[in-house]
C-alpha cells in the first residue's frame, strides 16, 4: 500500500535527519523517505540504521532515496530513485519484486518511462519552488499536473502519482480534485505549529 502522505527527510542544524524523522512519526506519518545528499557513505548508513529503528517502532515504512545497496543491506521497505539516480532495472534485480520502488518524473515522457520501468509509484514535480532540493527541475504548477494526468488517462497509465516539491496545505485540495493520489512533504512539516492535527486530517482523507 502506497501511503498518501509521505515525508521526505530534511537535516537539522547538525546535519542529522533523525530529529525530523522522529517529528514526522510523532505527527502520525507512516511513510518516511530518507533523502540524504552530500554526506559520506558511513554517515548515510548510520542515519539509515537509526531511521529504520524508529520506523520499525512506529510500524511505518522506510524508503531510502538513491542508495539501492543500502536499502538492500538494511532490508528497508524500498527505494526512491530520482531522474539522475540509479537504474530501476538494477534496483529490481537487487531488491526483488517484494520491495517498493518509486521514481521521480517531471514530464509526461518521464511518466511513460517510469511506467515502462514498472515503478510502484511516481513522485511528480516539483509543484512549486522548494529550497530542499538542489538543481531543481522545471516547476510544474497546477496546469501542468492537470495536463499530465489527462495524458496518463488517455494513454491508460494507472500508477499512483505523488505530488512533490513545495507542497503547502493550501495546494492540496486543488491537486486532489485533479486525481492526485497523494502528497510528499518536507519543509512543510517544520512550518506547522500543530503537525499532529494536520497529519491526522490529511491521513483521514
Amino acid at each position: 500500500m502506497i501511503s498518501k502522505i509521505q515525508y521526505i527527510s530534511q537535516p537539522d542544524s547538525r546535519g542529522s535527519h533523525i530529529t525530523n524523522v522522529q517529528k514526522a512519526l510523532d505527527a502520525g506519518c507512516t511513510w518516511i523517505q530518507l533523502r540524504i545528499k552530500n554526506k559520506p557513505l558511513d554517515w548515510v548508513y548510520r542515519e539509515a540504521e537509526s531511521a529504520k529503528v524508529l520506523c520499525k517502532s512506529y510500524q511505518s515504512r522506510l524508503i531510502i532515496n538513491d542508495f539501492i545497496q543500502l536499502a538492500k543491506d538494511l532490508d528497508s521497505d524500498g527505494v526512491h530513485l530520482g531522474l539522475q539516480d540509479g537504474s530501476v532495472t538494477v534496483a529490481r534485480e537487487i531488491l526483488g519484486w517484494d520491495k517498493i520502488i518509486g521514481g521521480t518524473a517531471n514530464t509526461f515522457d518521464d511518466v511513460v518511462k517510469r511506467s515502462g520501468e514498472q515503478v510502484d509509484y511516481i513522485g511528480l514535480g516539483p509543484y512549486a519552488f522548494t529550497q530542499t532540493k538542489e538543481k531543481l527541475s522545471p516547476i510544474l504548477g497546477l496546469l501542468s499536473y492537470e495536463q499530465i494526468l489527462a495524458q496518463m488517462k488517455v494513454s491508460g497509465i494507472n500508477i499512483p502519482i505523488i505530488a512533490i516539491g513545495g507542497i503547502q496545505i493550501k495546494d492540496m485540495r486543488a491537486l486532489s480534485k485533479l486525481g492526485i493520489y497523494g502528497f510528499a512533504i518536507s519543509g512543510l512539516l517544520n512550518s506547522l505549529s500543530n503537525p499532529e492535527d494536520i497529519f491526522g486530517m490529511l491521513l483521514k482523507q
